[in-house]
């Protein structure tokens, strides 16, 4: 059984972004990666620490990286943002 992935508010905010950027479709692709398994690895993931300390991130380029949490108990994702943290 998969997880469900789920957009907070300041995701859905961001994938604006990732369309004027050319990032959608590997967006996409990431989003169907999390839904089957968020552990897996290739795409390699990091383990976030600091204030973000029970989150996820994968890289979509060099700046722009997603950033979610697992609930394994629900089977959820919840992916928090999907743009650059250099730019918050």
């Amino acid at each position: 059984m998969g997880y469900s992935v789920k957009l907070a508010k300041s995701a859905t905010k961001d994938l604006k972004h990732l369309k004027g950027a050319h990032l959608e479709q590997k967006f996409k692709n990431l989003m169907e990666v999390l839904k089957e398994n968020p552990f897996q690895n290739p795409p390699p993931y990091e383990k976030l620490v600091g204030n973000l300390k029970d989150k996820y991130s994968r890289r979509l380029n060099i700046q722009h990286r997603v950033v979610y949490s697992v609930d394994n108990d629900a089977k959820e994702v919840i992916i928090w943002s999907a743009w650059t943290h250099y730019e918050r």
